[in-house]
């Protein structure tokens, strides 16, 4: 597995370093810590030019440069302690770090392209917080919204040693979601490790019956009364199978009402340590857009929120 983890040596990134512990990740893991220094760096200085017709270099341009190299040596020590953090975390891992002088969340992206890794950790805020836990930093977010491969935002929350981990996981019988409960089940979770598959429902469900993203074949289940749920359950049970073959304890819970809102209430109620979701819904066109329910999601649960893409 590839993981890219973003750090700008805040609370926040230290968290999501922290948090990698209870993500589930195998012993074999090549992470690269990825620091941005948020500076622009002129073209070269060229001194070495023709003395017949000295050229002076504004001071301008030099101090530019100056500080361009300044921060780029302090992003530079920032992975790094970064990356001894993580290593000493996780010895079996292969544990890189790369500083770079660039817009932070396009720099990371653009080596995400690059590197291709499975998964991009943030943090939910950078070295600007100001608004609380409510609202997801503009960095994250755009990670968030851009990356190509699956994206977890990482937020730490007290928790016994004794405690078993607990994972919810928004399902609505979509590929996206189907995708999200594969990432849980190929984890490697402590023994104990429980899992809820958790439906939102309103009057109807759509249920995609194609594998096809591209034309995908709708029905419908009536479940705006609770006698009717029961169908609901059925369809998730080779999820739960699945998930329990794994050495899961998993289960199915249904709620009525908005699906952020619900997923949300839920992840806080039963207290979990993390939220997996697909990038879109039953309904979603393109897959580089983030659906409303996992932006929201994202941007306000109180645990790490994983957001599962495949290429």
């Amino acid at each position: 597995m590839r993981i890219i983890v973003a750090y700008d040596g805040s609370e926040c990134s230290d968290e999501a370093i922290d948090d990698l512990q209870r993500a589930g990740f195998p012993k074999q893991v090549e992470a690269l810590v990825m620091t941005v220094a948020d500076v622009f760096v002129p073209p070269p200085l060229n001194e070495e030019i023709d003395n017949t017709f000295p050229f002076q270099i504004p001071a301008g341009v030099r101090h530019a440069h100056e500080r361009a190299k300044r921060e780029l040596e302090q992003a530079r020590a920032l992975a790094r302690q970064a990356s001894k953090r993580l290593q000493d975390r996780f010895p079996e891992w292969n544990v890189q770090y790369e500083a770079v002088a660039n817009s932070p969340a396009w720099a990371v992206v653009a080596k995400a392209d690059e590197w291709q890794p499975d998964l991009i950790v943030v943090g939910a805020h950078g070295r600007s917080l100001l608004a609380g836990r409510l609202i997801l930093g503009s960095v994250s977010q755009r990670i968030l919204y851009e990356a190509r491969c699956s994206v977890r935002v990482a937020r730490t929350r007290p928790k016994k040693v004794e405690e078993s981990l607990r994972i919810l996981v928004g399902v609505d019988g979509s590929t996206y979601s189907n995708r999200a409960i594969e990432a849980v089940a190929e984890r490697h979770w402590p023994k104990g490790t429980q899992v809820r598959l958790l439906t939102v429902v309103d009057t109807v469900m759509a249920v995609n019956s194609n594998s096809s993203e591209e034309t995908p074949v709708l029905k419908w289940i009536d479940v705006e009364q609770e006698e009717n749920w029961e169908q609901v359950r059925q369809l998730f049970q080779p999820a739960v199978e699945k998930l329990k073959s794994a050495g899961l304890d998993a289960a199915v819970m249904i709620r009525r009402g908005s699906p952020w809102t619900e997923v949300i209430d839920e992840a806080e109620s039963w207290n979990a340590d993390s939220v997996f979701l697909g990038p879109k819904g039953i309904r979603g066109a393109q897959r580089l857009l983030l659906g409303s329910v996992s932006s929201a999601v994202a941007a306000r649960a109180h645990c790490s929120v994983e957001i599962v893409r495949r290429s």
